[in-house]
């Protein structure tokens, strides 16, 4: 039976391998968590795969573990990065969190000429919101987040290789889908107020660009951001 507590940590994984446990990872598995010496729970680094793990020092400021066998390999995602307009704070974390469950391999705040929470941005936030997230979906790889970049510099450096769908509001009941290019993908998620008239033009210049529909109606950014990789997964990704 699987454990029931999954634990990131930033150590080597391996048999017999010892892994320290910091104050803040002592006071989640034993105070909250109630876990004792004995107990086995579930690691992962997001290298070495899942491990499971013995308790073998508990105390409230830290403690130790020792792997005793790995239950699953690293399970890379699909080759897609979310690319998307930060919005209020804790819609914000919620993208992120549904890019890990939906398998994205890098996330990507983006500044564009409509966004409103530029500012609120903070990396190491959400970096941990993505380690929350594969915890507790069973992922065993966690996507890093970037620092918020400026849209025009990221599209100035893209590479070749990688077809970007971007979802433009403007479509909004046109069936324009998702032209089947296998290889290096990323999707992009505009703002509340949507892309500039400017940022559109620039887009559809770009021979790797490829603009789709998300249906008949208006969809939340967060909202998009599923519906968005849902319609990718289903098309390119793991899922098919």
């Amino acid at each position: 039976m699987a454990s029931k507590v999954r634990l990131y940590v930033d150590h080597a994984l391996g048999q017999g391998q010892s892994v320290p446990l910091s104050r803040e990872q002592a006071h989640y598995l034993f105070g909250v968590m109630r876990l004792a010496e004995g107990a086995v729970l579930s690691l992962i680094n997001g290298r070495d795969g899942a491990w499971d793990a013995d308790v073998v020092k508990a105390g409230k400021k830290g403690g130790i573990l020792e792997c005793s066998a790995q239950t699953g390999p690293l399970q890379m995602p699909p080759d897609v990065w979310l690319l998307f307009a930060p919005i209020r704070k804790e819609r914000t974390a919620f993208i992120v969190e549904k890019a890990v469950e939906m398998g994205v391999s890098r996330v990507c705040p983006v500044q564009t000429d409509f966004t409103q929470s530029a500012n609120r941005v903070r990396q190491d936030k959400l970096q941990t919101h993505a380690i929350e997230a594969a915890e507790q979906c069973g992922g065993t790889f966690v996507p890093p987040v970037d620092d918020l970049a400026k849209l025009d510099r990221l599209l100035a450096a893209w590479p070749e290789d990688r077809q970007l769908m971007f979802c433009d509001e403007v479509l909004i009941g046109d069936r324009v889908g998702l032209p089947l290019v296998e290889g290096p993908w990323a999707i992009l998620i505009g703002p509340e107020g949507g892309f500039s008239p400017a940022e559109r033009d620039r887009l559809r210049g770009l021979p790797f660009a490829h603009p789709v529909s998300l249906g008949p109606r208006i969809l939340r950014a967060d909202t998009a951001a599923v519906a968005a990789l849902t319609v990718w997964q289903q098309a390119l990704g793991d899922w098919t």
